[in-house]
């Protein structure tokens, strides 16, 4: 393997890597919005306590699918947003490694800075639904600029492994091109042997009848 095909392999790994974060990502705010739902129907005051209850049931189990989601947001080891890494994640940018190009890591976790909703956050009463609301909404914002940030670095590396594809092709179109030539310059020099010893031999041929065909103008005279 060359270096070139070394930087592929990595970028081609942080695509996959950026691209199921971005699934997640997606996935997540959109159970985000189907607890926003949820919570803005328990802040009716109006609710019987049976329906009230079933909200707050619903509610828990879309906190319980986000957080499956987040685990299983995970690629060769590698999970931008649960919060099992502690530091971004770097791939080679360049045939010398001496450049890197870096996902960062976008914790979505409940509890974190940018998803402050936790495992223990109910909306069985009216005033517990307000306080879920506000950082409800805050999450909310949050959580598509994570998402947002991800697929601004997923397009950097896209355009980037693009180039190094490029690069790659020209090299090998540059090498093919230099085997090519080298291969006819030795056909030509092959022929030119050829022709040289076709021509050598017709020579000596002529010398070694020359002395016949002098013998035989005597013998005509």
């Amino acid at each position: 393997m060359n270096a070139l095909s070394a930087v592929k392999m990595s970028l081609d790994r942080a695509t996959s890597v950026a691209d199921v974060a971005l699934a997640a990502g997606e996935s997540v705010s959109d159970l985000l919005n189907l607890m926003r739902e949820k919570v803005v129907a328990a802040k009716d005051t109006s609710l019987t306590t049976s329906s009230r209850v079933a909200l707050n049931a619903d509610f828990q189990g879309l906190i319980k699918n986000l957080t499956q989601v987040l685990n299983s947001a995970s690629f060769d080891g590698a999970n931008l947003l649960n919060g099992s890494l502690t530091t971004n994640v770097s791939f080679l940018a360049d045939a010398d490694a001496g450049a890197s190009i870096t996902l960062n890591l976008q914790n979505l976790s409940l509890g974190g800075t940018i998803n402050t909703l936790t495992a223990t956050d109910d909306i069985l009463t009216p005033a517990n639904a307000a306080a879920v609301f506000t950082r409800l909404d805050a999450t909310m914002g949050a959580v598509n600029q994570a998402v947002g940030n991800i697929g601004t670095q997923a397009k950097q590396i896209e355009a980037h492994n693009s180039f190094v594809s490029r690069l790659t092709d020209v090299l090998e179109t540059g090498v093919g091109n230099l085997v090519d030539a080298d291969l006819a310059k030795e056909s030509a020099r092959l022929q030119a042997l050829q022709v040289k010893q076709q021509l050598g031999a017709q020579a000596l041929s002529i010398a070694n009848n020359a002395p016949q065909i002098i013998l035989s103008l005597f013998k005509g005279g």
